[in-house]
Order: structure tokens, then sequence, then C-alpha cells
């Protein structure tokens, strides 16, 4: 699906319009989960260079949301939670945002390239690549299943943070890839059940639209199981100590506790969705914690062995 133009006569913008296209929200995720990949990996990295890694990460993040919300402009333009977008809100030519998100994308890959090494540089353009081109417009407009595969582009963080270090590609940072990417539905489908209104009116076709609700509310439960032993394995592995594995073992039961209500359930006109809002919530503290303590462990659990 191609982007209309609802701003050809786009006020001039500003600054903030510039920020709000990266999605400064999301990117504050994506910049935390990146530098706890960075400092979990087993050796230390110069703290420019670390610096500079994350810069990166955070520009290239902030570049592909600016060609998501490019392309999807006229989708922007008839939700509710997105019309007053920069672009759908009048405030930005198309043209602008399109030129933007090309030269945050081009001088993040570039930047990480020259300063870090090129391993990172190119798993960060190819996440750019599958956020802006294999989800946003291949994926999202033609399946349900676009979060499940597309959960990946927001996996990459904590992936190139570990390769900016280590300047290699092992089990452990795949595997914090894989806790994000499977994390991701039940969180985004949490989410779309309270605003799949949005998706149908627009004819995106997100899981509680196209399958319906029953179907969307197990799937988050089998998801929020499946991320368990996910969540664990790098313990299991010996990648962390003890301190990270009850901390996931913990935080995902927690999860999928929360996500028990919202399985058994059913919606009715005028019904507020407290379960699926906490659920949504909680997703997100999830997160930040797993990868808080995921940090933590990689120094406090040399501490205690020497005790």
């Amino acid at each position: 699906m191609t982007a209309a133009t609802p701003s050809a006569n786009a006020l001039p913008s500003d600054w903030r319009d510039f920020f709000a296209l990266t999605k400064p929200r999301v990117m504050s995720l994506v910049i935390f989960t990146g530098l706890c990949g960075l400092l979990a990996a087993p050796v230390g990295i110069n703290p420019v260079i670390g610096f500079t890694a994350i810069l990166c990460i955070a520009l290239g993040a902030g570049g592909a949301a600016t060609l998501n919300q490019w392309w999807e402009s006229d989708l922007d333009a008839g939700m509710k939670r997105t019309k007053d977008r920069p672009i759908p809100g009048g405030r930005m030519a198309r043209g602008d945002a399109l030129t933007f998100g090309l030269l945050l994308s081009a001088f993040s890959v570039m930047t990480m390239g020259l300063a870090v090494h090129w391993l990172a540089a190119g798993v960060l353009l190819v996440s750019i690549i599958y956020y802006a081109v294999v989800y946003t417009m291949w994926l999202k407009p033609r399946t349900p299943q676009n979060i499940v595969i597309g959960g990946g582009a927001g996996a990459f963080p904590p992936l190139i943070g570990w390769i900016a270090a280590t300047g290699e590609i092992t089990a452990m940072p795949l595997l914090l890839f894989a806790i994000i990417f499977m994390w991701t539905p039940p969180h985004f489908w949490a989410l779309a059940l309270f605003v799949q209104s949005d998706y149908a009116k627009v004819g995106i076709p997100m899981m509680p639209v196209v399958r319906g609700e029953v179907s969307t509310r197990k799937q988050i439960l089998i998801y929020a199981v499946l991320l368990l032993p996910i969540a664990i394995a790098p313990w299991l592995i010996g990648g962390t100590g003890v301190i990270y594995g009850i901390a996931a073992l913990v935080l995902t039961l927690a999860f999928i506790a929360l996500s028990v209500p919202v399985a058994t359930r059913r919606s009715v006109e005028g019904d507020t969705m407290k379960p699926e809002k906490r659920l949504f919530a909680f997703s997100i503290l999830y997160l930040f914690a797993l990868f808080a303590v995921l940090v933590l462990d990689r120094y406090v659990t040399p501490l205690l062995d020497t005790v």
C-alpha cells in the first residue's frame, strides 16, 4: 500500500516535529536494550566507542521510524491515535520526512562502520531495512502474522550492542534477540485488542481484526508461555548467573499470569479492557526489568564468586 499525501500543503515544521518522527518513546526502549546488550557482553569497551555505538543504534531506529511514518502517512491520518503525527497533522511535507529518514539511516550505518566496526554496521543496516521495508511495506498491510514476523525489527538493538562490544555473533546475543522476538506478539496484541477499531478502519490486517478476539487472546497466552524457556535460556547455557535466572523465571511467570485473564475473557461494548491494558503496561516493565537484571548479573555475579 502506497501512502497518500495528507501533507501536500504542510505548514513549516520545526525541530519538535522531526524529533517526533523518530518515535522517542519507542526509541527509549531501543536505546536501553541496545545499551544492556553492550554492557552485558563479556568484554570491556572504550566509553567513547560504546557511546558512539548506542548513538548509532538510536539514530538508526529513529531513521527507520521516520521512514515508517513517511510510508504510512495516509494510514496514520485515518487512525485516532496517530492522526496528529507530523505528516497527517499537516506540519510536515512527506518529502521532508523521507529525506530526514534516509539521512538518519545512512549516517547511523556509516558512523557505526567507521567508528566501531562494519559487522555492527551491517546488522544495523539489516535492522533498518527489516523495519522500514520488510515490516512496514510488505508484512504489515498483507498478513495478520505481521507482528510475529516483524517482531525481529525491534529485537535487533541488544544484538547490535553485543556485536559492537565483542565484534562477533554468538549464542548469547541471539538469545537476547529471541527474547524480544517472542515478547513482541503478546505485548503488541494486548495493545491491538483495545485499538482494533483503528486498524479495522484503515484496513490493516492485525490479528484481532482478521482472526478475531478469541484467537488473538489464546495466542497471547501461547506466546507468553513460549517466552519462558527462551527468557531463562541465557542462564541455562551458562551465559548468566543465578541472579538473572531467578529474575527471568519470576518475571516471565508474572507475564504468563497476567496473560491468563486476557486469554479467558471476551470484551463487551463499553468494556474498559483493564486486563489487556494491565498486560500491555507490565510487558513494557517486563522488558526493562529483564534487561536491567541482565546487566546487574554481569557485574554482581563475578563479585559473589570471589566471596
